[in-house]
């Protein structure tokens, strides 16, 4: 039955005539929501707008009653008691973190599979990367502080303020750690296993370069007066290879300034307790004078 014929004969109280008009045009669209074609949608999906509605009527003597006082206690108790506003809905916005409630079917634990409260009543914040109405009501949000203009956000709100500003956030992220083009680009050498871009010596003699360099100073000083001038010039040669990247090779020291070395039946031998690389000319043996490098005859 219509609101017009069930309050026909009715008396109302002061104060009916500011919301009468704005009552019977919430019946007029409500009736339209449910008369509107189902095709395409799924079950649930179909009473979104009633839900809607049912909130918007709702608000309205809400913020008339409770913000504006614009009617008295009287119409508010005829409209509870013609059931024409929902008491209920209303009791809850009086509460903290219900104070934009989309419906009491969103805290009703036992119209949803496990047993908990509406999707919409968790923050957007606290939700995953896809953010989905309710199934059931069609409200995105009706949490305090996620609301659009004093409401919930509903499926046809197509932006919410939380994800522009979040949208932002993650560009503005982007930005800070957007990395340097030249350590970029040394990055991505060092990921296909091709050396640092630049620098890094020449593929020809950075063997040389790196051997020279991974050498202990003193064992170095010591092959080099082994070779004498004819080995000065390999050791050069594999020097230049290395490019700009390998240090600059230590002065050949004259034979009389070198440590002595031994002579034998092995051959002439530098102690050296572990292996410091190959060399040209020697070879790293344990032989009749100990473990070192030995000459390669």
């Amino acid at each position: 039955m219509s609101l017009r014929v069930r309050l026909t004969n009715k008396r109302k109280p002061e104060g009916w005539s500011l919301i009468e008009s704005a009552l019977f045009e919430f019946e007029d669209r409500m009736r339209e929501a449910i008369n509107d074609p189902h095709d395409g949608k799924r079950k649930a999906e179909s009473q979104w707008p009633i839900h809607r509605l049912h909130w918007e009527r709702n608000r309205y003597i809400y913020d008339l009653y409770y913000k504006q006082g614009k009617i008295t206690r009287e119409l508010y108790d005829f409209l509870v008691r013609e059931k024409i506003v929902d008491a209920a809905l209303i009791s809850k916005w009086r509460k903290p973190g219900y104070e934009l409630l989309c419906s009491m079917v969103a805290i009703q634990k036992g119209s949803t599979n496990f047993g908990t409260t509406s999707i919409c009543r968790v923050p957007l914040a606290q939700r995953g990367s896809q953010i989905m109405p309710a199934t059931l009501t069609g409200c995105v949000s009706c949490v305090s502080g996620d609301g659009i203009d004093g409401g919930p956000v509903w499926w046809t709100d197509p932006y919410t303020a939380w994800a522009a500003k979040k949208k932002a956030d993650r560009k503005q992220k982007r930005a800070e750690a957007a990395v340097d083009p030249d350590v970029e680009a040394r990055l991505k050498a060092l990921r296909s296993g091709a050396g640092p871009p630049a620098g890094g010596g020449a593929p020809g003699g950075g063997g040389g370069g790196a051997g020279a360099s991974d050498l202990d100073p003193a064992v170095e000083a010591r092959l080099a007066a082994l070779r004498g001038g004819g080995g000065g010039g390999g050791a050069g040669g594999g020097g230049a290879g290395g490019g700009g990247a390998c240090q600059p090779c230590q002065p050949s020291a004259p034979a009389s300034s070198a440590p002595e070395t031994r002579a034998g039946g092995g051959g002439e031998f530098l102690p050296a307790a572990t292996f410091a690389g190959a060399q040209a000319g020697f070879v790293f043996k344990k032989g009749a004078h100990g473990v070192g490098y030995y000459t390669d005859k």
